[in-house]
């Protein structure tokens, strides 16, 4: 081997370009060149419009996940929103529609009301105006408990009248509250009149119906009486003032065996809506008492008298 060869470097493995920053500086350069160029004269702008036709496939396929995804949020956004709008809108309809109701419900308690206040002065025994609670437990009954009792100087056997005639009568007393007994109850008697002939009976509940009746008894089948009849308190009891409104007649039969007329009668008063009524003193203590008899004296007999 030659000497001269020892001070040589080995030959490179693969055939070496430019050195790296030789490269740098040239496309650095190249770089600067280009972006002057297009920003003054637009030489790459055919360039440009080619290469994102060629990617606009590409970049539709890449971008259809990103498009889904949003549209399916916005999607389950909207229907939350459309949900929680819906059910803010019942909320708002149910609040209006009790709105409308309670206003229905207060106009027809402001007439009843005002009516009951025209007739207080037009009754000449004490009034005491009650609200109706609740209906009695008892089905077999018509009963209805009122807010007024004993500690409100409320009576057993006071009349109970609401703005349209007579409703009732109170049967027991509690310190708080008062039972009374409809006049369509089967045990419940009124004394009435006809208001157009002064024929007096006796008005019973009539609960064979099942319609809240009355019924006239124990009078003859040629008796004068006409459908649509007012009957009014007569008053001879001593419980009703004379002159309230009781009842229509609603229907006469005449049974060939029998020689008493069948009379039902329509109450006049709400006996199954009313929800403000009156309740009276009874009319017993201004009722003055029988005279009693006196024992007569024995008659003396006068000398010279024939027996």
């Amino acid at each position: 081997m030659p000497l001269g060869t020892l001070d040589r470097s080995p030959p490179p493995f693969f055939r070496q370009g430019p050195s790296a920053f030789s490269k740098l500086v040239f496309f650095g350069v190249l770089s600067i060149l280009l972006m002057v160029a297009d920003n003054r004269f637009g030489i790459i702008k055919p360039v440009r419009s080619v290469i994102a036709t060629v990617l606009y496939p590409l970049q539709w396929t890449m971008l259809q996940p990103v498009i889904w995804t949003r549209d399916g949020s916005k999607y389950f956004e909207s229907l939350n929103t459309s949900q929680t709008n819906e059910a803010t809108a019942q909320y708002r309809l149910g609040l209006q529609s009790q709105r409308a109701q309670q206003v229905e419900q207060l106009t027809l308690e402001n007439a009843r009301l005002r009516a009951l206040l025209d007739l207080r002065p037009r009754v000449n025994a004490p009034a005491l105006a009650a609200q109706v609670l609740y209906d009695a437990a008892d089905p077999f009954t018509r009963k209805i408990i009122i807010d007024k009792g004993a500690l409100a100087a409320v009576r057993p056997g006071s009349p109970v009248l609401d703005e349209l005639g007579v409703l009732g009568q109170v049967t027991r007393v509690y310190p708080l509250v008062s039972e009374v007994t409809l006049i369509t109850d089967r045990n419940q008697a009124i004394p009435v009149q006809n208001a157009r002939t002064g024929l007096r009976a006796l008005a019973f509940g009539d609960t064979s119906s099942g319609a809240g009746l009355l019924e006239l008894r124990f009078l003859d089948a040629n008796v004068d009486l006409q459908a649509g009849d007012l009957l009014t308190t007569s008053g001879i009891d001593g419980v009703y003032p004379p002159g309230l409104q009781v009842a229509h007649i609603s229907k006469i039969e005449h049974g060939a065996d029998s020689a008493f007329a069948r009379v039902r009668c329509e109450p006049v008063a709400a006996v199954t809506s009313g929800l403000h009524v009156l309740v009276l003193q009874p009319l017993a203590g201004n009722i003055l008492a029988r005279p009693e008899t006196t024992a007569s004296a024995p008659v003396t007999k006068e000398k010279g008298a024939k027996p």
